[in-house]
């Protein structure tokens, strides 16, 4: 039962890893500075990143060890979370790809009366 678990666990980060790939390129694509680094060709762990906003970055991180969503605006630690949670961020950044919404871009500076 043991070893049909841990190949089930490595079937599974190998599945997240390559959405992860397809996710940057598809981000990439829609204008986001997206990102996904793998180790070796085993594809049992991947960095991936994606900047949604000036300033605003999100990390997640999968490997055998676990997975970690990270999520930071100007240099600071906004939320981490692990495991499932982590996914279901994962789900809601997806859905910015499956509901085409456009990144942020800077607005222009409207000059005020004083």
């Amino acid at each position: 039962m043991f070893l049909r678990l841990a190949d089930q666990h490595r079937q599974f980060v190998q599945d997240l890893v390559m959405n992860l790939q397809a996710l940057a390129i598809v981000l990439e694509r829609r204008g986001y500075l997206a990102s996904c680094y793998t180790c070796g060709g085993q594809m049992n762990s991947a960095s991936f990143m994606v900047s949604l906003a000036d300033n605003h970055l999100i990390r997640f991180l999968v490997s055998d060890y676990g997975i970690t969503w990270t999520e930071m605006r100007d240099d600071r630690e906004l939320m981490k979370l692990e495991g499932a949670e982590a996914i279901s961020q994962l789900h809601e950044l997806g859905n910015l790809v499956k509901y085409q919404v456009q990144p942020a871009q800077e607005r222009p500076v409207v000059a005020q009366k004083v």
